[in-house]
C-alpha cells in the first residue's frame, strides 16, 4: 500500500497513515467513508468529526478536522482535553464548525483511522444543517 500525498483536498497525518497499514484501510477506502458515512459523530478532539461506515461485523471510522487555505484549522486550543473544556464551557465545538464553514478552500486533515469490533454506541451525533454544509465541500 502506497504512502498517501496531500493534495488540495486531503492532508494526512503519519499517525493516519500507520494506522491505515495497521488496519488494512487503503487510501480510498478512507475517502469514501468522509465522503458517504453511514454515521456522523463529534471526534474526541474539539472541531474533529468523525465519519463510519460499517465492514462486516465491525465498522471503520475515520476522525478529521476541516482546515483553510493556509493550513490553519478552526482553532488550536481546541486540540487540548476537549471533554474537560466542554464541561467547563458547557458549549459544544460544533459551533466552531458552523462559523468555520463557508468558504471553497477548506482541506480535510485525516488524524486517525481504526476498526471497531461489533456496533458502537451511539454518541454526540451531528446535526443536519452542519453535515449538509460539510457535504457541499467534498
Amino acid at each position: 500500500m502506497k504512502q498517501p500525498k496531500n493534495d488540495s483536498k486531503y492532508i494526512w497525518t503519519t499517525h493516519a497513515w500507520e494506522k491505515m497499514l495497521q488496519y488494512g484501510i487503503s487510501e480510498q477506502r478512507v475517502k469514501r467513508i468522509i465522503r458517504f458515512p453511514k454515521r456522523v459523530e463529534e471526534g474526541v478532539l474539539d472541531g474533529a468529526i468523525a465519519g463510519m461506515q460499517p465492514s462486516g461485523k465491525q465498522e471503520m471510522w475515520v476522525m478529521y478536522v476541516l482546515f483553510d487555505e493556509n493550513q490553519k484549522g478552526i482553532s488550536n486550543n481546541e486540540f487540548q482535553n476537549s471533554k474537560r473544556q466542554k464541561e467547563k464551557k458547557n458549549e459544544k465545538s460544533l459551533d466552531n464548525i458552523q462559523s468555520f464553514l463557508g468558504g471553497n478552500n477548506k482541506r480535510f486533515k485525516i488524524i486517525t483511522v481504526w476498526r471497531y469490533p461489533g456496533v458502537s454506541p451511539v454518541r454526540d451525533a451531528i446535526p443536519d444543517e452542519v453535515l449538509a454544509e460539510i457535504r457541499g465541500l467534498i
